[in-house]
């Protein structure tokens, strides 16, 4: 059975609960007796539930597909920033080389099939003033292989007709062919439970919580279920004094 996203899940479990909340309010407005209300606002969540995975499940799986590929190209083009040149221009020449093209290297640049490929991979997109060292320093017409461009150095890059493969297509290159085994920094360390708590219960979502406390409240003078925003109202209220006293900084 393939593991279900918690993301989903709790879209599935939102709307449904709303879809239930609305519909035993709208029943109980009409007098319908508060068994046969329950059943039916059960009966009328559950199907809206299931009609909303229905809808939401392969919208998360195809985001959940993307959110894969990004993070590995990101990995790549990381990897890519940090390794040395002549490793990165080795890497380069293998992928070529298993795509099919004729490369070999040609001082720091590479030569595949008569076009001269410039690798220039760099943390942040690469800017024009680098660029206008690379046409200084190449003066026969190459193709530029980097992660990415600023606008500037997309404008001087059109300028002089100089083509540009983006890191998307760099890892489209090494996706059907192999990727460098190991990346630097392949395994970047994701974010443990104590950080997420520490950042939702800093000192400066106190005003959020008491805000969204003093709303409920308010709102529970004109709903027609006071009590659930009466609960909830006051526990978002003790939460913002508790975030304010002893919250972190």
């Amino acid at each position: 059975m393939k593991r279900i996203d918690l993301p989903l899940i709790l879209d599935v479990a939102f709307y449904g609960t709303a879809a239930w909340f609305l519909s035993l309010g709208i029943l109980r407005y009409f007098r319908l007796p508060l068994a046969l209300a329950l059943l039916c606002a059960t009966l009328i969540a559950l199907s809206a539930g299931g009609a909303i995975f229905l809808a939401l499940y392969f919208g998360h799986k195809k985001a959940r597909l993307n959110a894969a590929e990004k993070e590995r190209r990101d990995k790549l083009l990381l990897h890519l920033a940090l390794e040395t040149d002549e490793r990165v221009r080795l890497s380069l020449m293998n992928a070529y080389r298993a795509d099919g093209k004729d490369v070999h290297c040609e001082g720091d640049a590479l030569r595949s099939d008569g076009e001269l490929l410039v690798p220039r991979f760099t943390m942040q997109p690469l800017s024009a003033d680098a660029v206008a060292l690379l046409v200084k320093q190449y003066r026969a017409p190459f193709t530029l292989v980097c992660n990415d461009t600023t606008p500037e150095a997309d404008r001087l890059l059109r300028s002089f007709g100089i083509a540009c493969i983006r890191g998307d297509e760099v890892y489209a290159l090494f996706a059907r062919t192999q990727f460098p085994d190991p990346l630097i920094c392949g395994e970047i360390p994701r974010r443990k439970l104590r950080t997420r708590l520490k950042e939702a219960f800093s000192k400066r979502n106190a005003r959020p919580f008491f805000v969204s406390g003093i709303l409920l409240l308010f709102m529970s003078l004109f709903t027609l279920f006071p009590l659930y925003y009466l609960l909830t109202g006051s526990v978002l209220l003790i939460v913002s004094v508790f975030v304010r006293a002893v919250g972190y900084a």
